[in-house]
């Protein structure tokens, strides 16, 4: 792997956080700046590919109470992408099984001298309640139903780079809305950058409590279609639920699942997204999930841009 020699030392000065807790408390003009960064960071290493050590010396650790694939590897390269140590935790086989405390497991973490605890719990709030209990940086990984921001921003990324600005596209989050986090880190973002959000799905997973946030909810994805310029499909969290939402699986694939059929009924320059894991045949069919108008592949790569600039903009020197 070949080091890229960019100095990022002129990154504009308008971040003042040390963490990343969520999408919302974010202003307009720091949402522009991560995903300026990010952008930065994805040329300077060739689409995330090669290393810039940015952040020599530093020790980032993976704290992760629920599993994961994706955002535990992709948090895991950008750290070792910017020349960062990384420290991988599990709650399975730790001190946390034989009671000891979440935050004072956290506390014995950062007394090892790590700069940031990726965190991923859960328990909404989570991140917050560590942020507020450790004097080193903490990014959210996605805490229970509540937010995954850097999932959103990569999701967002992702549009910005296919269509430019945000402003007066319309994106529709499709399927399981009640237990999404990702769907709340979008929603936070992409209204603050001008985009008109449609929540659509069974209305035992849409509420119409979203239209008090200027969200438009729909129950029919093909009454939607035409108007949509990106679709992000949503995976069913069955293992969040309680009760089934709906009568069988392939009673939602047949209501909202999109093929072959429904993207021949699309704009012809829609966008595809799907957070993953994505469930072939659930939410989307193979055809679609492999063909032109996906991006899905698109949002894993930008998912490393987006975890490096937030880790460069909460424990880079700068801060």
């Amino acid at each position: 792997m070949t080091t890229a020699s960019t100095d990022f030392a002129s990154v504009p000065q308008t971040w003042r956080r040390s963490h990343l807790l969520d999408l919302e408390s974010l202003t307009t003009d720091e949402l522009h700046l991560v995903l300026e960064t990010a952008a930065q960071f994805k040329e300077a290493t060739a689409g995330c590919a090669r290393k810039i050590s940015v952040l020599p010396g530093k020790t980032v650790c993976n704290l992760f109470f629920e599993n994961s694939t994706r955002t535990r590897t992709s948090f895991s390269l950008a750290a070792k992408r910017l020349g960062a140590e990384t420290v991988e935790f599990s709650a399975t086989g730790s001190s946390v099984s034989k009671g000891e405390t979440f935050i004072d497991t956290a506390k014995n973490i950062e007394a090892m001298n790590v700069d940031a605890i990726v965190i991923r719990h859960h328990t909404p709030g989570t991140p917050h309640l560590l942020a507020q209990n450790v004097h080193c940086g903490v990014i959210n990984a996605g805490d229970g139903p509540h937010e995954h921001p850097t999932q959103g921003l990569l999701d967002i990324l992702t549009i910005r780079e296919h269509r430019g600005d945000l402003a007066g596209l319309t994106v529709a989050l499709v399927g399981d809305i009640a237990h999404s986090r990702t769907a709340r880190s979008n929603i936070w973002g992409l209204k603050k950058l001008g985009a008109h959000v449609i929540v659509c799905g069974p209305a035992t997973l849409v509420a119409r409590d979203w239209e008090k946030l200027g969200i438009e909810v729909a129950y029919s994805l093909d009454d939607i279609l035409p108007r949509c310029d990106v679709l992000n499909l949503l995976r069913i969290q069955f293992e969040r639920q309680t009760t089934r939402p709906f009568p069988s699986v392939r009673e939602y694939a047949l209501l909202y699942a999109m093929n072959r059929e429904r993207i021949s009924r699309a704009k012809k320059d829609i966008l595809i997204m799907a957070p993953g894991p994505i469930n072939r045949g659930v939410e989307i069919t193979p055809e679609v999930a492999d063909g032109p108008h996906s991006v899905i592949l698109d949002q894993v790569t930008n998912g490393l841009a987006v975890r490096m600039a937030v880790l460069w903009l909460t424990i880079g020197n700068h801060v």
